[in-house]
């Protein structure tokens, strides 16, 4: 009973005492902003973890407030609640509000919303519905789209360890503590226990137990390691693990990544195991900082955005002058300002693509569609065209251009002949170390054949090891065979195992390492270098089997017995693919933090042609104006940071390019932010996925050119509606300002304008689905607003020319040339109008020649059909008095078959001439 009380009094007194104010976050935005160049990390972030490394483990328990054993569950709630989730800052997602908002909000919408105000306002009802209608198709479109791409990309986006071992002290433990400090009384609770908690949960003071295959969950002190390997390439970019310690080691730079015995999320255990105490959380870690940078900086506009921008105000201005033109000729003509007021608001809504915004999203949401069968999700629609636009792509070399699996290439003598024995001496040292086993060792032990022949196992026995350290670069192993000898074998880097070399063997001789042997090896393994081969030395050295005890000073007087050497090989399908590529207009780039040497062995394995290399040093001492030229005229980028991959897609982007940028770790994440078009892949870090706009569930380049065609077809049918609507409006615009002068009554009622235009408009819906000629899809496609300008003036009037030719049809043949009949000259005009609209729709879709040499898919063929068919039902059936129309004369017909005739061989002739000197997009 007395426990229970006590229990119950030190519970209340715990949960009051960790109810502080909210722990505010470090601004690591701010120093970000101001950090020197190149520099990943604040300085302030760097002096506290530096500040945490050079303290004593029992130093660090006691300043985070934890204990040996661990937090226990009380205190962690009560940490949390001031430190927040361990979660990185990423882009929250939006309320369904703000995401329909920004899909209405457009130039087009905002100004035919303006428009049906107005038509409100002057109560003319038939307006309003149908500009509004356009308003709400539109944007709903847009937002069903968009809210189903984001809901399938959401699905990645989950952490591949959520998980982390730590100690707990249980409520005995907690009760104990208090009991000895308030009341006096020992109690005696039982030891620490390990639960698996929630990455997310985790606050600074946890102790976590890390063993092989842990992710790291958080920035993390090392309290104790044994033989701890992390790799750290989602970081640093650094190809191998790197071993930690207790001691911090030396700092280089400032750089806390160089510090031994701290670790990092967004890292994880290679080999060996190690208790460690959490020491940042969430966006005050070390990922956090890099990530927040990343999610929180504003996206520059996109060549897509930007190019759809241009084109708006361009036809928005088209608008603002010829509404106003027609408004005082109809007004001061006609004496009528209210209705020249009607017929300029309706002209203004006629030269508005008000379903610009419909067409696109609807033509990338199919692209999303087909993609998404080709294992690709694409997070942002806008990124679908991008795709067609891209010029350049930069993409990393591990698991791009390779196969992200090191193998034994070769294993020589000191000379560059092949040896059995290296193979054998390297496959022992592999087999009997236990500290860590990299890539490297995974290849060589792959050789299971030499395990039978060696029978590791019988003849030999491990009598010691010295193992690997970042000062030697080098480790050893001491076997026995046959318990007469023993026999060390030593792997390492080359200079540093040379160092510890007195003799070199050649063949069955073993001869003095002299200055004239010493060349001799350096231009060997320079060779092997050159082909981009890592280059790793063994040598032996036979011992009297007196002791079973050795160490460093060891490793003297060993004997060079040769090299084994490594490659990352390249993709088999990454040749072709990039051989597509170049076939579409794509440069591909090659940005790696690797070595150059590498790089550049494998660039030539796939074919790559190679026009320069710089290295991250080159890049920092050049301004942004060298670099620009230097990006143009180098295609390897090696040994680069974070911030230098940024930096280079952002000058790429300022010479004009359309820049594609695929990685897949945190130290790629400002690099796909700043690009057009991020991609990368499921299985990359998750602030990776967060800054892409495409994902890739295969890492492949050929599925990245598939992309790019799709992006072209997808571009291309945008370019259909946007040309065809462009050029007829401003025909039909010209037209009315002939009219206007000439003609004593309105050409075309308000009403029918509007009418003409909707019909037009749903005509475009299946532009999405139309075919794209092959010869369109080989070269990069952009926005070029200027030759859209250009393409008006050359297509409009043609429009206009059979428009007057109708005028006169009208006027002199059939005699409506008076107010009384002016309603079927409207009518003739309304068909006529709407017929040449739609079917200039097959003219322009195509350079080639219409329904012959290039034919539109079935879908906008039957809507063409359709628009047809009710075109010339509205004046001819029982609705053409509501619509204010009338029945035309049979005689009409024929009078319009060869207009429409006429008018398609006109624009068949000027496409000639136009696609000759102007190209043809």
């Amino acid at each position: 009973m007395r426990f229970e009380i006590m229990k119950k009094g030190l519970l209340t007194f715990l949960q009051k005492g960790l109810s502080a104010r909210q722990f505010r976050r470090l601004a690591i935005l701010d120093l970000l902003r101001g950090a020197a160049a190149g520099k990943e990390v604040p300085h302030r972030l760097a002096g506290r973890l530096e500040a945490l490394a050079r303290l004593v483990p029992s130093a660090v328990v006691t300043r985070l407030g934890s204990h040996a054993d661990g937090l226990t569950e009380t205190e962690a709630v009560g940490k949390r609640e001031l430190t927040g989730l361990n979660e990185v800052g990423h882009e929250k997602p939006m309320r369904w509000f703000t995401h329909l908002w920004l899909c209405y909000r457009n130039p087009f919408n905002v100004l035919l919303t303006l428009l049906a105000v107005i038509s409100w306002l002057t109560e003319d009802m038939k307006a309003t519905v149908v500009i509004g209608s356009m308003v709400v198709i539109s944007t709903l479109l847009r937002f069903v789209q968009e809210k189903r791409s984001n809901s399938a990309a959401d699905k990645l986006k989950e952490m591949v360890s959520n998980t982390a071992t730590v100690l707990r002290r249980d409520m005995a433990q907690e009760i104990a503590q208090e009991a000895r400090q308030y009341f006096g009384v020992q109690l005696h609770p039982q030891a620490a226990r390990r639960v698996e908690v929630p990455i997310r949960l985790l606050v600074p003071g946890d102790i976590v137990l890390l063993s092989a295959g842990d992710m790291i969950p958080a920035d993390v002190r090392l309290l104790a390691a044994k033989d701890l390997f992390v790799a750290q390439a989602a970081l640093t970019g650094e190809s191998l693990p790197v071993e930690k310690f207790c001691e911090a080691g030396p700092c280089p730079d400032g750089n806390p990544l160089e510090l031994g015995n701290l670790c990092f999320m967004g890292t994880n255990v290679v080999s060996g195991t190690a208790t460690a105490i959490v020491i940042a959380t969430g966006s005050n870690t070390y990922f956090g900082a890099l990530a927040e940078r990343v999610t929180t900086q504003d996206r520059t506009p996109t060549q897509f955005q930007a190019g759809v921008n241009k084109v708006s105000w361009l036809l928005i201005r088209f608008m603002f002058v010829m509404t106003p033109l027609v408004l005082f000729i109809n007004g001061f003509t006609r004496g009528d300002w209210v209705e020249a007021a009607l017929f300029a608001l309706s002209i203004a809504v006629g030269l508005t693509p008000e379903m610009l915004p419909m067409i696109v999203t609807s033509t990338l949401a199919k692209g999303a569609v087909i993609l998404s069968r080709k294992k690709v999700i694409v997070k942002r629609l806008d990124a679908i065209q991008n795709f067609g636009a891209m010029d350049v792509l930069c993409t990393d070399k591990t698991g791009t251009l390779t196969r992200d699996r090191i193998v034994l290439e070769r294993h020589t003598d000191a000379f560059g002949a092949v040896s059995d024995e290296v193979l054998d001496m390297a496959y022992l040292n592999s087999c009997y170390q236990t500290g860590l086993k990299n890539l490297l060792d995974v290849a060589v032990l792959e050789h299971a054949d030499l395990h039978q022949k060696l029978d590791a196992a019988g003849n030999f026995r491990k009598v010691d090891e010295i193992p690997f350290d970042f000062s030697r670069r080098r480790m050893s192993v001491v076997v026995s065979e046959h318990d007469d000898r023993h026999l060390l074998i030593c792997k390492g880097a080359l200079e540093e195992v040379l160092s510890v070399c007195s003799h070199v063997r050649h063949g069955e001789t073993t001869g003095v390492l002299d200055q004239a042997l010493l060349a001799r090896i350096r231009t060997v393994t320079a060779g092997l270098n050159q082909e981009g081969l890592r280059v790793v030395a063994v040598a032996t050295r036979a011992l009297p089997a007196a002791r079973d005890t050795y160490g460093v000073a060891d490793e003297s007087g060993l004997t060079l017995v040769g090299y084994i050497a490594f490659l990352d090989p390249a993709k088999e399908s990454t040749a072709p693919a990039l051989a597509a590529l170049k076939a579409n207009g794509i440069e591909v780039k090659v940005l790696t933090g690797d070595n150059e040497r590498v790089t550049l062995k494998v660039c030539r394995d796939v074919g790559l042609a190679i026009r320069g290399v710089l290295v991250g040093t080159d890049i920092d001492a050049m301004s942004d104006a060298r670099l620009a030229v230097a990006a143009e005229n180098a295609t390897v980028f090696a040994r680069l940071s974070p911030i230098q991959k940024e930096r280079l897609v952002r000058v790429l982007r300022g010479n004009g390019h359309v820049v594609g940028f695929m990685g897949d770790g945190i130290n790629d994440a400002p690099a796909l932010r700043a690009a057009d078009i991020g991609i990368s892949v499921d299985s990359a870090v998750d602030i990776a996925r967060e800054a892409a706009d495409i994902i890739l569930l295969e890492k492949s380049l050929m599925v990245l050119d598939q992309g790019v065609i799709e992006g072209r077809k997808t571009f291309a049918n945008m370019l259909k509606y946007i040309k065809m609507t462009a050029s007829s409006n401003f025909g039909n615009v010209f037209s009315v300002l002939v009219a206007s002068a000439f003609i004593p009554f309105l050409p075309m009622l308000p009403l029918h304008l509007l009418v003409q235009n909707l019909l037009y408009d749903v005509s475009q819906v299946a532009i999405p689905f139309d075919n794209v000629d092959e010869d369109a899809l080989r070269q990069p496609q952009k926005w070029n607003p200027d030759e859209l300008g250009r393409f008006m003036l050359f297509f409009g009037p043609i429009s206009s020319v059979f428009d007057i030719s109708t005028y006169a049809l009208m006027w002199f043949v059939f005699g409506a040339n008076t107010a009384a009949q002016q309603t079927l000259f409207q009518s003739g005009w309304f068909v006529e109008g709407l017929l040449s609209q739609t079917l200039i729709v097959h003219m322009i879709r195509t350079r080639k020649l219409p329904f012959i040499q290039s034919r539109a898919a079935w879908p906008l063929l039957a809507m063409t059909a359709v628009i047809i068919s009710i075109g010339i039902f509205l004046p001819m059936g029982p609705l053409a008095g509501y619509f204010k129309l009338q029945a035309l004369p049979l005689s009409y017909f024929p009078w319009l078959i060869a207009t429409l005739l006429a008018y398609m061989a006109l624009t068949q002739a000027m496409k000639g001439f136009y696609a000759r000197r102007y190209g043809w997009q």
